[in-house]
């Protein structure tokens, strides 16, 4: 079972998502809050498999929670889902350099909450369609975006060119299953070839190698 928290100051969203997540042979809510401060309290006694956070909340937002539960300092990170309203890009940002492992709209619909949940809980990360391009670009045109201090520009050593065939697939959205089938690799080969490829860049997850593959102009390579 994929253990779900939920963190959302509104009632009925908290509702609608537990019904959803609820509602899945393979899913359960262990808790849903209200406001920041419980969402990081809870999350750290309960230590569920993902959190499902708004962004705007009583307390503490839902980016600094998401540094809190997944940024770059902590030394056991859990896996982080912000669900917003907004799709300001310093929120994406915000959201992504901070250990998120995915971005939805609220008005993503149930299919994609839950495909981004067991995105999440298998390493992937999601982010939602319409922001997905013009996220990709603000990396490409920013060459400290998604940046965090263990990341480096140069490799401690090269990417192989399998690793680069990963790493533009990555870049480019595709799931650990859809690189898999595109470039013929069974889904151990591919995990092994991105945990590889995060070593030797100091990346802490795939959107940070996405940001880094599109900031060195890997992606047109």
């Amino acid at each position: 079972m994929i253990r779900v928290l939920i963190a959302d100051d509104q009632d009925m969203v908290r509702t609608g998502f537990r019904m959803i997540v609820d509602a899945q042979d393979d899913m359960e809510v262990v808790a849903d809050v209200a406001d920041g401060v419980d969402a990081v309290r809870r999350a750290r006694e309960l230590r569920p498999d993902v959190c499902l956070l708004d962004i705007r909340m009583p307390g503490l937002d839902g980016l600094e929670v998401t540094r809190q539960l997944a940024g770059p300092d902590v030394a056991d990170p859990l896996k982080v889902v912000v669900v917003t309203t907004f799709d300001l890009d310093e929120y994406v940002h915000s959201a992504l350099t901070g250990g998120a492992s995915g971005f939805l709209l609220k008005d993503a619909g149930p299919a994609l909450l839950l495909e981004a949940v067991r995105a999440a809980h298998r390493g992937d990360a999601l982010v939602s369609p319409q922001i997905t391009v013009r996220l990709l670009e603000h990396f490409a045109d920013s060459p400290a975006a998604a940046a965090t201090p263990a990341m480096t520009e140069e490799p401690s050593e090269p990417l192989t060119a399998r690793e680069l065939d990963v790493v533009r697939a990555t870049a480019r959205g595709r799931t650990n299953t859809e690189i898999g089938e595109e470039l013929y690799l069974s889904l151990s080969t591919v995990k092994t070839h991105l945990a590889s490829v995060q070593s030797k860049i100091g990346a802490r997850n795939r959107v940070e190698i996405a940001a880094w593959a599109w900031r060195n102009g890997i992606v047109a390579d």
